[in-house]
């Protein structure tokens, strides 16, 4: 029997995706969650096969707690509505077996957990092709531009800090813009974190 611990903060979905696999003849669903950290406590108490994760969910998302299980024998499925190519790659770096999208069909779901219990990953193919589409086109100098850009700083905060003239920080935040293809300092940092950049 495949015992599962599911998280979810959306109840009725919860409940929906409980009595989904409950009705499978090889699964069982032993714990529901409705955040990361429930989820994290859950696993620690029943010792499941399985843990699958939304990843928006309060008090601790389901990467989060991804990663907080990294040791742990059970193995990791996200299942969410975000096919956003930073989310997979922070999901590929705390070693998720399974990332699925909510919108795929539910008999998806089941098939998924047995190729992974045999020892298979399971991604949307929609995530396969963003991470290869999205690579971070910053240089080194220019993610610590916009690092700093994401804590607040002025140009001139930013000058001090990096032992650069004025100038040339205004020139690095115009090539920033340019190649994130935005106008403005609040859109570029919304856009790097989109893309999980800040993460790598």
């Amino acid at each position: 029997m495949i015992r599962i611990v599911i998280a979810e903060d959306q109840r009725m979905l919860l409940g929906a995706l409980g009595s989904l696999l409950d009705l499978e003849d090889d699964m069982e669903v032993v714990g529901k969650a409705a955040n990361g950290q429930e989820a994290v406590d859950l696993v620690k108490q029943h010792n499941p096969d399985i843990c699958i994760m939304d990843i928006e969910m309060p008090v601790m998302n389901g990467l989060d707690a991804a990663e907080e299980m990294i040791d742990l024998p059970c193995k990791t499925i996200i299942l969410t509505t975000f096919a956003r190519a930073g989310y997979f790659e922070r999901a590929r770096q705390v070693q998720v077996s399974g990332y699925l999208l909510k919108d795929s069909p539910s008999e998806e779901l089941a098939s998924s957990i047995r190729k992974i219990m045999n020892g298979g990953r399971v991604y949307s193919p929609e995530l396969v092709d963003l991470a290869y589409e999205e690579a971070n086109p910053l240089t080194e100098r220019e993610n610590q531009v916009i690092k700093l850009i994401a804590k607040g700083k002025s140009t001139k905060e930013i000058a001090k800090e990096l032992h650069l003239t004025y100038g040339t920080v205004r020139n690095y935040i115009s090539v920033i813009f340019d190649k994130l293809d935005v106008s403005n300092r609040v859109e570029a940092v919304s856009k790097f974190e989109d893309k999980g950049w800040f993460k790598q």
